[in-house]
């Protein structure tokens, strides 16, 4: 379940990425702020967590860091998530890149989640988990929403 939320807001972000538009052309849902969406994140993981001040200050530092080697472990393959590789070889070093990948981001949070029992207590690393993955679930929501409306 971690595995596939990481995923999915790896792909959040890189979606939203790939859809945002010129600043002159906003469209019906305009430009996506990633500074703005981490602080939302942030917000929203800090009041459904119940993190104090002094527990968001020494946390979210750790949470970025995070975030930041899985999406650099996310764009070791983004090419092959859009084209597909040609030919026998190339298709299986695709699938073996992939499936390291994945190992990497799930040994990664690994890594990180420990760090996190580090910093709060487990109730609280367990509730900032589960905020993080209902954030990232009403986001997707929300883009999917917007565009039926277009």
């Amino acid at each position: 379940m971690k595995n596939f939320s990481t995923i999915l807001f790896l792909v959040l972000i890189l979606s939203l990425s790939a859809n945002a538009q010129g600043p002159g052309r906003r469209g019906g849902g305009g430009m996506f702020n990633p500074e703005q969406f981490q602080a939302e994140l942030e917000q929203y993981i800090t009041r459904e967590a119940c993190l104090t001040p002094a527990e968001a200050a020494a946390f979210f530092p750790v949470y970025r860091e995070l975030g930041n080697k899985q999406r650099a472990i996310f764009n070791k393959s983004a090419n092959h998530r859009y084209v597909k590789p040609v030919g026998e070889e190339a298709c299986r070093e695709a699938i073996i890149q992939r499936d390291e990948n994945d190992l990497q981001l799930k040994k990664l949070q690994q890594e990180y989640h420990l760090k996190f029992l580090s910093i709060l207590p487990a109730t609280k690393v367990f509730d900032v988990l589960m905020a993080e993955d209902r954030f990232h679930r009403d986001s997707f929501r929300r883009i999917a929403e917007r565009r039926r409306n277009k």
